[in-house]
């Protein structure tokens, strides 16, 4: 399972050598093992690296299991470098070759499916479940007090009489009351304990209702949907319907950050639009948030001393004086620095008319 770490292992991954970075769709679903090992071939077919090609062929030929929907590859033979990740995630066929890693298409994977965490509640207890990159990766449980008691005492059992069936709902309500506080404190460690970013609850009206206002505000922020369940539902039915509601919710928040953008660079107050000032904001590093459509790539030159990329023919770096070369896709250097200097990359999976935005775009720190 591919990891924050591993990607930024990646990141932080130099050499000066050639990477060759492989994604390679296999989904079984959608077609068959030999079916993508033709794929595979006619992928690797052009590419001028021989001893990483033969590490990648002896990885799928050896060691992978095709039980994943897709998986990243990574080489760099002079280097002994390779890392290869399966994902629960089909993606799109792609080889690249560079001077880095490829990351481009994984930074969309984490933005897009990573960090969920989902709670199942009701009156005594809940299960709580941690999903990433379409995988689970933690369950765990918490019980608390039966709220199925008997009437305390030898009191009446007429209702309105005290120890009746009035004080009885009291009583299961208060319990009802602890258990589910008791259930806010164990989901807000577990959402800590696996780096939890998107938050959805499932249950009663109710029950959602009374975990929701017991969490930390901190855990209410990041919540982005809820669903009636029962506590019974198998780990699948909770992933399929997580995914449902977080692509919905997904859908809302990009029309709102690419609102938000847009307007910020009109009122030249917190954003840049266009790949050009999008760049220069990522060379001074002003960048908090990248904003970038899916599959979008771009040309460009990148300075040979201080690693300026533009996305115009220069004669000189404005900054340092060097030459430039040409770089086949300036998006992925610039995703590539912002995520290394701490940046969020937001990856815009769906269309949306906002007008104004055209494929990238940056929120500025200042």
């Amino acid at each position: 399972m591919l990891t924050e770490t591993n990607l930024k292992e990646l990141l932080g991954y130099q050499t000066d050598h050639q990477v060759f970075s492989v994604y390679l769709n296999t989904d079984p679903t959608e077609s068959s093992s030999d079916a993508y090992k033709l794929n595979l071939r006619s992928m690797l077919k052009d590419i001028d690296l021989t001893s990483d090609v033969l590490a990648v062929e002896n990885y799928f030929s050896r060691e992978f299991d095709w039980i994943g929907r897709s998986v990243a590859v990574f080489s760099c033979a002079p280097d002994k470098f390779f890392r290869a990740y399966s994902l629960a995630i089909p993606i799109r066929n792609q080889v690249i070759v560079s001077d880095r890693p490829y990351v481009k298409p994984l930074a969309s994977l984490l933005n897009y499916y990573g960090g969920y965490g989902v709670v199942l509640v009701d009156k005594q207890g809940a299960r709580l479940f941690s999903f990433h990159l379409g995988e689970l990766r933690e369950q765990e449980g918490i019980l608390g007090e039966s709220v199925r008691h008997t009437k305390r005492g030898g009191a009446s059992a007429k209702p309105g009489v005290r120890g009746g069936v009035t004080g009885q709902t009291r009583y299961e309500d208060e319990v009802a009351e602890r258990n589910i506080r008791g259930v806010a404190e164990f989901a807000a460690h577990f959402f800590s304990e696996n780096n939890v970013r998107r938050v959805l609850i499932g249950g009663t009206e109710e029950n959602i209702a009374y975990l929701r206002n017991q969490l930390p505000k901190s855990w209410q922020s990041l919540i982005v949907g809820t669903f009636p369940m029962g506590m019974t539902a198998s780990k699948v039915e909770v992933l399929e319907r997580a995914m449902q509601i977080g692509k919905e919710a997904e859908y809302r928040k990009e029309e709102q950050l690419l609102k938000k953008l847009v307007t910020g660079a009109a009122k030249d107050r917190g954003g840049v639009l266009n790949l050009d000032d999008t760049l220069g904001a990522v060379h001074d590093g002003r960048v908090q948030a990248l904003v970038i459509q899916d599959g979008y790539r771009a040309s460009g030159y990148r300075c040979l001393g201080c690693g300026y990329i533009t996305a115009q023919e220069l004669p000189a770096c404005q900054f340092c004086g060097s030459k430039f070369e040409r770089i086949s896709d300036a998006v992925e250097m610039a995703v590539y620095k912002v995520m290394k200097a701490g940046g969020e990359v937001e990856v815009v999976q769906h269309e949306h008319k906002v007008n104004g935005f055209e494929n990238i775009g940056a929120l500025l720190r200042y």
